[in-house]
């Protein structure tokens, strides 16, 4: 039993260990013994289904679970892993894999788990990322592992904040980079999508090659295969000479589509083909090119809706969706927004050969407590007007409001629906629940879909399901 002195968090420091291979469970378990700073109580399962009557007899604080040992609980990964994580009652849940199985991984994480790490491994690194996890979720003394606070990154590969949203997606990028699999990522207009990809480029195996970027939103439904693919000279007219498409011109490096649920349905069908086999035929061409590019690509859609509005083509989104980011908006960040305007009223005020002094206190807490719609580049296209209208001297609220024309744009009032026309307002988690059950009802009862479209993890809707019955039954 792990003693937790001093501390007022009441978990116990049991670990359940799930691996089919006992010889390796037991080198595992001595490992993270001589690791952890306080010696944890490690309950070994052999498989799925022993690991499902452990939890429902015991409450674990950390799961470890080799994926491969799942088999006899589902009929899937992620299916597997989602009644672990129902059962594991808040648990942090580390998954284990093959290198070579990151989809595997990655379901188990949208099914729940809180990471994974690549086979092999042993007890050390296991303990390295059991302390990463239990700092981000604030349980480090209650694990027993020795935390070693990370220095803030202020400013990576063109980002800027220090924020632990930032700080868990520079770790992210990090980790992805390296791997030829693709990207899919996720974020409202104005978050920096095209300045993850070119992260995740500059920082990978294929830096030295050419990153071709191509915005599926910005060209011609009739143009975008010829641009995509190419075309040969003739193919139609206007047509004139051989042209290479950007997949073509990316060949051995990394080949960015930005809004891609704005491709029809006919080029995506392509291009799932171009993702499957590697090769492409340019527009009036019959002849196969074999190319080798990484593929990442980005939407500020929800990919979930567009499936189910047949917008895009289901097995088109599971072929890119094998490593997902998903960038956060300023809104969820606001301790970054004054270290960007810095940043931007610094390289703006340069560029203009201007001299500012900084910002009033009362534009601080204006700018801080906005609500940033438009995100990051609503925020620069402010400081950029603000640094042209304005000769120097220190910003005050009056020049924030001269810059600010977003927020000049008129709304009309809202209209006030009459008394006895006045819908009684639900309780939070009522609308909660509503909104929750709605979308498992959209998507035919299938959690994991139901959770991506409304962007939490399955987990989250377990638990919150098994509070609402609780609740049900007490009333």
């Amino acid at each position: 039993m792990m003693k937790t002195s001093g501390s007022d968090n009441t978990l116990c420091g049991r670990l359940l260990l799930i691996d089919s291979d006992s010889a390796c469970a037991r080198q595992t378990s001595a490992e993270l013994l001589d690791s952890l700073l306080v010696a944890p109580q490690i309950t070994h399962a052999g498989a799925g289904r022993e690991a499902a009557e452990q939890l429902r007899k015991m409450r674990f604080d950390v799961i470890i679970c080799d994926l491969d040992s799942l088999g006899d609980l589902a009929a899937s990964v992620e299916d597997a892993m989602s009644r672990l994580v129902r059962l594991a009652n808040g648990a942090l849940v580390l998954a284990v894999a093959d290198s070579g199985s990151v989809s595997a991984a990655l379901g188990a994480m949208r099914a729940g788990a809180h990471d994974y790490v690549a086979k092999p491994t042993n007890g050390s690194a296991l303990a390295g990322r059991l302390a990463e996890l239990a700092q981000r979720h604030g349980r480090p003394r209650s694990l027993g592992v020795e935390v070693t606070p990370e220095p803030e990154i202020s400013d990576f590969a063109g980002f800027v904040g220090a924020s632990s949203a930032m700080q868990f997606l520079y770790e992210q990028i990090g980790r992805v980079a390296a791997s030829a699999a693709p990207v899919f990522i996720t974020g409202e207009s104005g978050t920096g999508k095209d300045v993850c990809a070119e992260a995740l480029h500059s920082r990978g195996p294929r830096a030295g090659s050419r990153f071709v970027a191509i915005n599926c939103a910005a060209i011609p439904r009739d143009l975008m295969e010829s641009e995509l693919f190419g075309v040969v000279r003739g193919a139609f007219t206007g047509a004139h000479e051989d042209r290479r498409g950007a997949a073509e011109l990316a060949d051995g490096g990394t080949l960015f589509l930005d809004e891609v649920g704005e491709l029809d349905l006919s080029l995506q069908s392509k291009l799932l083909r171009f993702l499957q086999t590697g090769c492409l035929s340019r527009v009036g061409e019959t002849a196969s090119r074999k190319v080798d590019v990484r593929v990442i690509c980005a939407t500020n859609r929800n990919p979930m809706q567009m499936i189910a509005e047949r917008q895009f083509r289901e097995d088109l989104f599971y072929r890119l969706h094998v490593l997902p980011i998903h960038l956060p908006p300023l809104r969820q960040r606001p301790s970054d927004i004054m270290l960007l305007t810095r940043h931007f009223l610094s390289r703006y005020a340069q560029e203009e050969r201007k001299s500012f002094v900084g910002i009033s206190p009362e534009a601080a807490q204006r700018l801080t407590a906005a609500d940033w719609p438009g995100n990051v580049r609503q925020l620069q296209n402010l400081v950029r007007r603000l640094v042209v209208m304005f000769d120097g001297g220190e910003i005050t609220t009056d020049m924030l409001e001269a810059a600010d024309i977003e927020s000049k744009v008129a709304t009309p009032a809202p209209v006030e629906a009459p008394r006895s026309e006045k819908r009684a307002v639900l309780p939070m988690w009522q609308q909660e629940q509503r909104i929750i059950e709605e979308a498992i009802t959209a998507f035919g009862g299938n959690i994991s879909m139901a959770a991506a479209a409304l962007e939490i993890s399955p987990s989250t809707i377990y638990r919150k399901r098994q509070s609402w019955a609780e609740m049900a039954a007490a009333g």
